[in-house]
């Protein structure tokens, strides 16, 4: 009984120290916008909104944020209008090799990064004319996100069940509309994850977007960031810190709609 009581206590302490390492972080974003003079450790703020004055007569700041929904959402829209097409065809037509081929395109992805990958895809950027463009960022981050996707929603095709499709089939529908007023439905859950999913990594890339971008009025907010250090490279934590919390609210209200309205699961099926 002692032992037992011990070893509940003991997972009980590791938990709760894992919670409060998880927990600091988010703590200090929360109340160091609010602080006159903020500083690295998590303290009671000396109230002020001197700060969020600050960031707002930025004038990069909250276009930043508007360019990061745009390149964001329009990457999320393409991934997941691309990965259900593709996802469908996976699941539906039986192409030999194509379970190999799906392994390979995601181990592939994987492999090859962005960064060992960025001289090629510069050099294709600006043949095409898509330097400097929110269609060119989004073009480059989809591409790399999209292997992934489809991956996962190939798992929410193959564990929809055929029979609602053949009997549309029977009623004269065309694959299309089977597409988009019978699978489409019942995978919602899933669409809704690799949208969350695509939005997010978007929101929180860097490296694609810094080198493809010369505008800073075309810059997202994860470029702009990098910019609100002094010259001598010191973290302004004031502007970091505010800003960091404006920048963050979009992608968590987004997750709580989704969320709440679709539910997250990485995995197919329906109820019966």
């Amino acid at each position: 009984m002692i032992r037992h009581t011990l070893g509940r206590l003991a997972t009980t302490v590791v938990i709760a120290a894992v919670l409060a390492l998880f927990a600091l972080p988010m703590l200090w974003l929360a109340s160091a916008p609010f602080d006159d003079t903020p500083a690295i450790t998590t303290s009671i703020p000396d109230f002020t909104l001197r700060n969020f004055a600050a960031i707002l007569d930025n004038p990069y700041a909250l276009g930043s944020i508007r360019n990061s929904l745009i390149q964001g959402g329009g990457a999320a829209a393409l991934v997941v209008v691309l990965a259900a097409l593709a996802a469908y065809a996976l699941s539906r037509v039986r192409v030999p090799g194509r379970d190999a081929l799906l392994y390979l395109l995601l181990l592939l992805s994987s492999v090859v990064t962005g960064t060992a990958a960025m001289v090629p895809i510069f050099e294709l950027a600006t043949r095409l004319g898509l330097i400097d463009t929110h269609l060119g960022v989004i073009l480059v981050v989809s591409g790399g996100l999209l292997p992934a996707a489809i991956f996962i929603l190939k798992d929410f095709m193959d564990d929809t069940p055929t029979s609602y499709e053949e009997s549309a089939r029977v009623f004269g529908a065309t694959p299309l509309q089977i597409l988009r007023h019978i699978v489409i439905p019942l995978v919602r859950p899933g669409l809704a994850t690799i949208a969350v999913w695509a939005l997010a990594s978007v929101w929180g890339g860097f490296l694609f977007q810094f080198i493809l971008l010369r505008d800073p009025e075309k810059a997202p907010g994860s470029v702009i960031l990098y910019t609100l250090y002094t010259e001598g490279g010191a973290p302004k934590l004031d502007l970091i810190s505010t800003f960091s919390l404006l920048y963050s609210l979009p992608v968590v209200a987004m997750y709580l709609f989704v969320s709440k309205r679709y539910g997250f699961r990485f995995h197919g099926g329906i109820k019966t």
